[in-house]
């Protein structure tokens, strides 16, 4: 079986176990966006690329921001040096994360972590519950179960989430099988992003039925998408951020 098989198979898994989910998860966001909140995505290692999915993209929500750990470097003043590989798995750089965003009560968060172990990620969650927000999490529950939390409450992202998009991905993140052992061909980011796409577009749906006109960046490629993004992003002055 090849790659693209195996992966096309299991994100028609995916999208067919995860619809009430994503439902749930785009309800949250609609919730938020009508009282004016903001969808908050923070991902860090591969995970940050299904941030930029939900932030900041052409066909996506203007009310949206990226929050990642180089945070520390472009808001924080603090030196490139900081961000080492290690630094996903301290949980003291969740509440600075947090600080520097434009957080506001009605936001909503999204936390990627295909491992939903590592201290950041579990941390910014403990956070963003304590301070009232809904959560959603997406994550490979099958990968996260068999894993022992890095954080010292023992926690995982997925225990402490309103609602969970498993993205299927197996423990280890690859699908094919090495002869002597081992696996290749990483899957959590593509069907992450499948879910991250199928639930911003259920809630661009959900908007439309309810008479809205949603906030939707056009390419900034096509003729009038600067124009129209800037019309957009100027309602949200101050609650939202392009960072680099």
């Amino acid at each position: 079986m090849t790659y693209a098989s195996q992966v096309l198979r299991l994100a028609g898994e995916v999208a067919e176990t995860q619809r009430e989910q994503v439902g749930r998860a785009a309800a949250l966001l609609v919730e938020s966006l009508r009282a004016g909140g903001v969808v908050n995505a923070f991902g860090s290692g591969h995970s940050e690329a299904i941030a930029m999915e939900i932030a900041g993209r052409a066909g996506g929500l203007v009310p949206s921001n990226r929050l990642s750990p180089r945070d520390l470097v472009l808001y924080g003043g603090q030196p490139p040096s900081v961000l080492n590989p290690e630094l996903e798995r301290d949980p003291a750089v969740a509440q600075r994360i947090y600080d520097l965003a434009p957080v506001e009560p009605q936001d909503v968060f999204v936390l990627i972590s295909s491992s939903g172990v590592n201290g950041t990620v579990v941390e910014l969650a403990r956070i963003v519950k304590e301070r009232g927000h809904p959560l959603i999490a997406l994550t490979s529950v099958r990968h996260s179960t068999q894993m022992t939390s890095r954080h010292p409450s023992g926690a995982k992202l997925l225990d402490l989430a309103d609602v969970v998009l498993d993205n299927g991905a197996p423990y280890g993140d690859a699908i094919l099988e090495l002869p002597g052992g081992g696996s290749y061909g990483a899957v959590s980011t593509i069907t992450s992003a499948l879910l991250a796409q199928m639930m911003v577009t259920e809630a661009v749906d959900s908007l439309v039925a309810l008479g809205e006109t949603p906030p939707i960046y056009l390419s900034a490629n096509v003729a009038g998408g600067d124009e129209h993004n800037r019309a957009l992003e100027s309602r949200y002055a101050g609650r939202i951020r392009r960072g680099a």
